[in-house]
């Protein structure tokens, strides 16, 4: 009864524990709840050992009673001896049970023998059904661990072993493969190599080809070169020997056509034979006139074509000797007639002898009074300026002088570099623009205009990159009025006697400025009197102790190295300048104040000719002049005073073109022509056309 009672004991000791505590259901398989505990690892309650140690001490008695009665268990008994003295001696020395801290794995060999102990021991010490499962329970988890773990190190020694074997076979195939790639490149350096070592051999086989057709062709193109130029000398040398036979035939129609105009001269009816009313030289002036036309024409046609030919030559010289044949009937002619006039003279002297001589005091008083009549007809022309003219051209010379000594600082700043670099930028800047002026569009004039103008009235502009004004001196403003009058003359000097159209936009900028800074018209004035004379109108006359350079340079003239410019060039820059004023006095600026009069208008002009016309003309000076002040200005002219315009243009043919002619050589007919021309179709046309190259309304929207 006593063991059954310890039973009872120790189950009641067990359902007092944690694990009593745990409900058991039949129907298990239904709950999931017993699946996460089968999958949680199984721990021994810590009073187990305890447990143990109670049921083994009260059941030592018993033990003792029955070795004698069984033989077999108490020969058993001694094999497990250690392993219960070790337990029971545990729980003797007051052992507590363990705690969850200590240490739960050992190592394998002791494990095992410990579970193998428990094997033995267990079923002895615990003959409870419910015991000896749970122990059964443990042991296998504790033996699945051990093979586990055995297991995974297995593993884990096997997938290191597999790693290691993966690695080193990948390496060797790495290997291989750097090899094989090494060995292709290889190859492909070798065939590259081979193919430009064949490429090269081609190349320089196909180059000493070349070489061979290039010094073939060479010595072909030598021959030819030679031939050529063999036959390039004989062109030059038949060239030449054209141009020299041409340039003698053109001489000699030059000759001709001078012989044939000096001989036209001697049958003019309006200018040579006055005294011989009866004689109608009409006839004779028409056919010099259509000689010399057809002289002229032969010239013009030949300098078009190149040089002239024999039969041009031919041709002149037949017209030559029909002018020479023309002049001897003339002369015969007029011989004639003056010997009939003289014998017609001498009987009415003989038949009115008596009455001359009764008359001789009234005819002799009056006789003078005709011939000083007629004098001052002749020779009533001024060779000097109006006085009031010199006096305004000396107002004007001495501003300018003023003016350049208003800026000696700027002008005397070779030590001075900032003031040196200021002069510099200023004179840039107001000459520059002017050299950009131009007939191209209404908006770059514009342009030009406002720059000038911003210029001159203090504000800052931009030149070569530079900001520039003239406040950055005392003495910039009138540095800049001198440089800017001095560079529009300039341009008249040179542009517009290269360019003749190029008058206009100069002239319409150049009046723009002057109306809104006279300052600058004054000193234009000044410059171009002074380069040209003529424009005042003004014949300076040379004075005792004035050489010669100094008096041809008072006329104009430009004089380098004590020699002269020639008369061409001269007329040239003369005809320029007349040019650009004429332009001036007639245009206006269109953006200006258009209420105001202009500065320098038409009036100036009117006076001008006047005035040119009272004085004696300059043989090939004062024909230019005119043509190239009319053709300009008549216009102009022609729309102001009308009839008074036409009566001056009648006077020029009838009187003043005459004297021009009189003083005219043979050599300088050129510009006369030219003017008598114009004049002629102007007064047949009754209309002076409009100067070619006018800005017309449609150019200021461009």
């Amino acid at each position: 009864m006593e063991p059954r009672r310890l039973r009872w004991e120790t189950l009641a000791a067990l359902r007092a524990s944690s694990k009593g505590h745990l409900s058991y259901r039949c129907h298990w398989l239904q709950d999931e709840d017993i699946l996460e505990g089968c999958m949680s690892p199984l721990v021994l309650s810590p009073y187990s050992g305890w447990v143990l140690d109670r049921v083994i001490e009260q059941s030592a008695p018993e033990t003792e009673s029955s070795r004698s009665s069984s033989p077999t268990e108490s020969s058993a008994l001694p094999n497990r001896s250690p392993s219960l003295e070790k337990l029971s001696s545990a729980s003797r020395h007051g052992s507590p049970p363990p705690s969850s801290t200590e240490p739960s794995e050992t190592k394998g060999n002791d494990d095992l023998s410990l579970l193998e102990m428990d094997q033995e021991v267990f079923p002895a010490v615990l003959p409870s059904k419910v015991t000896q499962v749970e122990g059964c329970i443990q042991l296998y988890e504790k033996i699945h661990k051990l093979k586990g773990k055995k297991g995974l190190r297995q593993r884990q020694e096997q997938q290191e072993q597999m790693v290691r074997a993966v690695h080193d076979l990948a390496n060797e195939q790495l290997k291989r493969f750097d090899e094989l790639k090494e060995l292709k490149q290889h190859q492909e350096f070798q065939d590259l190599q081979e193919v430009m070592e064949k490429s090269s051999k081609e190349a320089q086989g196909q180059q000493e080809k070349l070489k061979e057709e290039h010094r073939h062709r060479a010595k072909i193109l030598n021959l030819k070169l030679r031939e050529a130029e063999q036959q390039r000398q004989r062109q030059e040398e038949l060239e030449r020997l054209r141009k020299e036979e041409g340039q003698e035939r053109l001489r000699r129609l030059y000759s001709i056509q001078e012989e044939v105009l000096q001989l036209n001269q001697q049958i003019d009816p309006n200018y040579r034979h006055k005294d011989l009313p009866r004689i109608d030289l009409s006839a004779y002036s028409n056919r010099g006139n259509q000689i010399c036309g057809l002289v002229s024409g032969l010239i013009r046609t030949t300098s078009e074509r190149g040089f002239p030919t024999p039969a041009d030559v031919a041709n002149t010289e037949r017209a030559l000797q029909e002018m020479r044949g023309l002049i001897s009937s003339m002369q015969q002619e007029i011989a004639a007639a003056v010997e009939e006039k003289r014998r017609d003279e001498e009987q009415e002297r003989q038949k009115q002898e008596e009455l001359l001589k009764k008359e001789q005091v009234k005819a002799q008083t009056p006789a003078p009074a005709q011939q000083s009549e007629g004098k001052q007809q002749k020779e009533g022309l001024q060779v000097k300026a109006e006085e009031s003219t010199m006096q305004w051209y000396q107002q004007l010379q001495d501003a300018a002088e003023q003016c350049v000594a208003s800026f000696s600082e700027i002008s005397n700043c070779k030590d001075n570099k900032e003031v040196k670099k200021i002069k510099t930028d200023l004179q840039k800047a107001a000459t520059i623009p002017v050299s950009q002026i131009s007939s191209i569009a209404g908006s770059q004039l514009r342009e030009i205009f406002d720059k000038i103008n911003n210029l001159l009235s203090g504000k800052s502009v931009q030149s070569g990159g530079r900001t520039v004004s003239v406040t950055q001196h005392p003495q910039g403003l009138e540095f800049v009025y001198y440089k800017l009058a001095e560079k529009f003359v300039n341009q008249g000097e040179e542009e517009v006697a290269s360019h003749r159209d190029a008058a206009f936009p100069i002239a319409v900028v150049a009046s723009g400025i002057w109306e809104i800074h006279p300052r600058v018209g004054d000193l234009f004035l000044a410059h171009l009197h002074k380069k040209c004379p003529y424009a005042v109108p003004f014949y300076p006359a040379l004075k005792e102790g004035t050489s010669m350079e100094e008096y041809q340079r008072m006329l104009g003239y430009q004089v380098k190295d004590s020699k002269m410019e020639e008369q061409d060039h001269f007329l040239k820059r003369m005809s320029g300048l007349i040019r650009l004023y004429a332009a001036i006095i007639q245009l206006r600026w269109p953006y200006g104040n258009k209420q105001g009069t202009h500065p320098h208008g038409l009036n100036y002009g009117w006076r001008w000719l006047a005035q040119m016309l009272n004085m004696e003309p300059l043989a090939d000076v004062t024909a230019t002049l005119l043509f190239d002040f009319l053709e300009v200005c008549g216009n102009a002219l022609m729309k102001q005073y009308q009839v008074q315009f036409w009566k001056m243009m009648v006077f020029i043919r009838e009187d003043y073109f005459p004297r021009i002619e009189a003083i005219t050589s043979s050599g300088q007919m050129g510009s006369l022509i030219r003017f008598k021309q114009f004049l002629e179709e102007c007064l047949q046309q009754k209309e002076i056309p409009l100067p070619k190259g006018a800005l017309q309304s449609s150019f200021w929207k461009s």
